[in-house]
């Protein structure tokens, strides 16, 4: 008998797939290379911080988790957190930590096995930003690795990305198209996807 297993994706519009031509993201490309049966949950908002996916995350995962199933939580989030407005950034690092640390309590309590997925470079954000999102993402790396919760880096790999740089300036400045999805994709399905959704890569 297969195990019912339920993966809840919250976070940002990186997750939700925005910019994709396919309207796949990375998500939809992840659960494609996925053997075995795997009931997904979509719950990518544009614009998302990590406070906004704190204050949201139980209402809408709490519902589309079952006593007797394998629930699951993928946590993506740290770009719009570094953004600045009013030359402040929109969420303070520290709290960043504190929210995603809030989030894997949480997760713990509830026996939601998590893995985080770290933020995605916005690249006409600039310098500035880029260097704010890598520093996030190694403390948020660094939070995971003491919980020993799975955590997937991106945002470097994605910087150096042609395709994944080619492709958010062409459109919005931010978010890529197929292509770019599929290296964030890709870079999800290297690390510990597999291994930690418990299904074979092949």
């Amino acid at each position: 008998m297969n195990r019912d297993i339920r993966v809840c994706f919250i976070g940002d519009s990186f997750v939700q797939g925005v910019g994709d031509p396919e309207y796949r993201g990375w998500v939809g490309r992840v659960l494609q290379a996925t053997r075995g049966t795997v009931t997904a949950f979509n719950l990518g908002i544009r614009r998302n911080t990590s406070a906004d996916v704190l204050r949201r995350c139980w209402q809408e995962v709490g519902p589309r988790t079952l006593p007797d199933a394998d629930n699951r939580l993928v946590i993506s989030f740290g770009s719009n957190d570094t953004i600045t407005e009013d030359d402040r950034t929109r969420v303070d690092p520290a709290r960043s930590l504190e929210n995603l640390a809030a989030l894997l309590d949480e997760s713990e309590h509830r026996a939601v096995a998590a893995l985080v997925v770290g933020p995605p470079p916005v690249i006409d954000a600039g310098e500035g930003h880029l260097r704010r999102t890598l520093r996030l993402a190694d403390e948020m790396g660094a939070l995971c690795r003491a919980r020993r919760v799975p955590f997937i880096a991106t945002t470097q790999a994605l910087a150096d990305d042609p395709g994944w740089t080619g492709e958010a300036l062409a459109g919005d400045g931010a978010h890529p198209g197929r292509a770019g999805y599929q290296r964030l994709a890709d870079l999800v399905l290297a690390g510990p996807w597999h291994e930690w959704i418990g299904q074979p890569d092949r």
